[in-house]
């Protein structure tokens, strides 16, 4: 892949998410995941926009969240065409007017020019850009450090109310979005965005068992913008069986390709899985023959050894990977929302939180677990 010039994003600074229900969304937030509110839309704004917006913070964690105030705004139009799901994702720049330039050069396709907003001494400057991420959007904002707001037309509260980030999320540390056919993103990253290949794998039910008459399969690809580490993980399904995976399950439910999950880094896996059971949030299951087989996959995957203890990782269903003495990365993933709250129209995306112990993989030996609990879940419930 060739390599262009950095469109000097700094980091991934937050989630935009539109769902039918604001308040499920600030339940599951500040009493599930310990997120605080730190401020609500405007409401002369909700007005013209025609949505309302509440915005979560858990450390440098922001997420954004819309809901419909009548017909006609981005939220409304976006629930017309899919279930709940992320909308927008917004990236900090160092300099804005270089993005926008770059961008437009490489055949990108801004939707606006870049506004500015002023507001006690400071500025912010903001557009936005059409992606192949199905209906989601990449907004990229440069902002002075006394503009007072994260989010114009959002005021925030002078003091937080809800959760203290009792869990340690320290940040986004990576999207995975799925594809019908995933290429044309690929080639758009690299081409517009300036993206490298990071890492890739592809694995299938016929992998393991060739005489099968069911299964599925994917092929999945990471993008990364090496200045600021941001990261994609792409998939897209295999054949045979091709409608049976659960990356063509989720365009279905989700009415299109999209982000399927966000993946948020936290500082201790196990206490944090602890106590967020304890709090009713669910996981996707782990089968107890994964625990079977991990002392024999860590001594071959070239670990040795790891700090925690196998017997806690069964209890909690933490997944481990990696490929290097002493460095390893720690995972769990969330029910997705369908799920979590009994809805379909609550939408197939959910959480990711992983600890990163010097592993800067994605955890490919677990792919397959992944995946076959990812679709254990959709038969479960007729989605296959």
């Amino acid at each position: 892949m060739s390599k262009l010039e950095s469109l000097g994003i700094e980091k991934l600074e937050s989630l935009h998410y539109y769902v039918h229900d604001l308040e499920r969304s600030r339940r599951f937030y500040t009493e599930k995941l310990d997120f605080a509110e730190i401020g609500k839309s405007d409401p002369e704004f909700d007005a013209k926009a025609k949505q309302r917006s509440v915005l979560f913070s858990a450390g440098p964690t922001r997420i954004l969240i819309s809901e419909p105030v009548g017909e006609g705004g981005r939220a409304y139009r976006w629930l017309k065409r899919h279930p709940d799901g992320v909308g927008t994702l917004v990236f900090r720049v160092k300099d804005i007017e270089k993005t926008f330039r770059l961008i437009e050069e490489r055949g990108g396709t801004p939707m606006n020019d870049i506004e500015t907003f002023e507001e006690n001494g400071g500025k912010l400057r903001t557009f936005s850009i059409t992606t192949p991420f199905g209906s989601s959007t990449f907004r990229f904002v440069q902002r002075d450090a006394a503009y007072p707001r994260l989010v114009p037309n959002v005021i925030e509260y002078d003091e937080p109310k809800g959760g203290k980030n009792r869990y340690g999320f320290t940040g986004i540390d990576h999207i995975t979005s799925n594809f019908e056919t995933m290429k044309p993103a690929l080639l758009w990253m690299e081409h517009v965005m300036g993206f490298e290949e990071y890492w890739g794998i592809q694995f299938h039910t016929a992998d393991v068992t060739p005489d099968a008459t069911a299964g599925s399969g994917l092929r999945s690809t990471v993008m990364w913008d090496p200045k600021s580490g941001v990261k994609f993980a792409n998939n897209e399904p295999m054949r045979p069986f091709f409608k049976d995976s659960q990356i063509y399950v989720f365009a279905e439910d989700h009415r299109g390709d999209g982000i399927q999950h966000a993946a948020l880094a936290v500082k201790d896996i196990i206490p944090a899985v602890r106590e967020l059971r304890t709090k009713g949030v669910e996981f996707f299951p782990t089968p107890g023959t994964y625990y079977d087989m991990l002392p024999e996959r860590i001594a071959s995957s070239g670990i040795e050894r790891i700090d925690e203890d196998l017997a806690v990782l069964r209890e909690l269903e933490v997944l481990i990977d990696g490929s290097e003495k002493g460095r390893y990365l720690l995972q769990i993933f969330l029910q997705d929302s369908a799920a979590t709250h009994a809805e379909s129209e609550a939408g197939p995306f959910f959480f990711e939180i992983i600890q990163r112990k010097g592993d800067k993989g994605f955890g490919g030996g677990n792919f397959r677990a992944l995946f076959e609990s990812i679709e254990r879940q959709q038969k479960a419930a007729g989605r296959i």
